[in-house]
């Protein structure tokens, strides 16, 4: 099977957007945007987040230990874009777009996420050409229970309200 294929496929998964951060041994932060985030156990509340080992964020988690997902609300479509590097702005810069704060492990957190989770890093698996961080998270931020998430799929930001309605079940 080729690549391109299973690209075409894999737009066709909706996922939520997140912002992947962490901050290095100099106190420089940095993030991507990335949809490939999934929970992995309640006890201990603990996630998955898999980032391309080319990116700066996947040798700062490997070297500090620590990393935030911070899952975006339906208006903040610019950061995604931004850490995304759709407008052109540097590791540091990125950080110009939204509210950011720090967590308790010192990652970045965004203000007004629909949640933030802080996150120490438990395991590293190589694949690939990607790396699958396991953190156990230390903290949740909920912004508010109405924020609703921001969705990627078939190639596109969108919100809930936009997705496709379920099909009645028969």
């Amino acid at each position: 099977m080729g690549s391109d294929l299973f690209r075409a496929g894999m737009r066709r998964l909706a996922g939520g957007v997140t912002i992947i951060t962490s901050v290095d041994a100099e106190g420089r932060r940095c993030g991507i945007t990335a949809t490939a985030v999934c929970s992995l156990a309640a006890e201990p509340p603990s996630l998955i987040a898999c980032v391309n080992r080319s990116t700066s964020i996947a040798a700062v988690v490997e070297q500090r230990g620590v990393f935030a997902v911070n899952v975006l609300a339906e208006d903040q479509q610019p950061v995604a874009e931004t850490f995304a590097g759709r407008t052109g702005h540097s590791r540091e810069d990125r950080f110009a777009i939204g509210d950011w704060g720090i967590a308790e492990t010192g990652a970045p957190v965004l203000g007004g996420a629909a949640v933030s989770f802080d996150c120490r890093l438990a395991e590293i698996h190589e694949f690939a050409t990607h790396m699958i961080l396991i953190g156990e998270v230390v903290a949740t931020r909920v912004e508010g229970e109405e924020a609703s998430p921001l969705i990627y799929g078939g190639g596109a930001f969108l919100t809930a309200r936009q997705a496709p309605a379920a099909a009645p079940a028969a």
